[in-house]
């Protein structure tokens, strides 16, 4: 059975104003978060998304940004001396992005804060695997 077109379109409205909400609200709470570190949210997401050495492209992507502006943050962590920007082991033109002791410190204090009140806290663990895969689903659907 198919949903009429109208049906369908409220629908979507009303998922997509969901999704919208949640991504305000976790925004939101990355934000609060870094300020206590002394940092922005784009600072505390690219800490965040460090979970080892990778490029500025690999970064970008995980920020879900540009590589320019990706290299904007990571201008502004260096100089915070909380990333270093290493050879790349085996690509001659690339950079490879490591995060410093102190950067490391930092990062696991970020990632303790952003567990506190998270807006998907309230959800059962089991339950934030199940949005997490619908939203996979629905993020790579063609």
């Amino acid at each position: 059975m198919t949903t009429p077109p109208e049906l369908q379109a409220i629908a979507e409205r009303q998922l997509c104003g969901l999704v919208d909400g949640l991504a305000h609200r976790i925004a939101e709470h990355v934000r609060e978060r870094a300020a206590t570190l002394g940092l922005t949210a784009s600072q505390a997401t690219a800490l965040r998304e460090m979970s080892g050495p990778m490029t500025m492209r690999e970064l970008a992507e995980r920020m879900s940004c540009e590589p320019s502006n990706a290299t904007f943050v990571v201008d502004k962590l260096e100089k915070q001396l909380l990333i270093e920007r290493h050879p790349h082991p085996t690509d001659r033109r690339a950079k490879q992005l490591v995060l410093t002791p102190e950067g490391a410190a930092l990062r696991t204090r970020l990632l303790d804060l952003l567990s506190v009140d998270s807006p998907v806290s309230g959800l059962a663990p089991e339950e934030q695997g199940v949005l997490r895969a619908l939203l996979e689903r629905a993020v790579t659907a063609r």
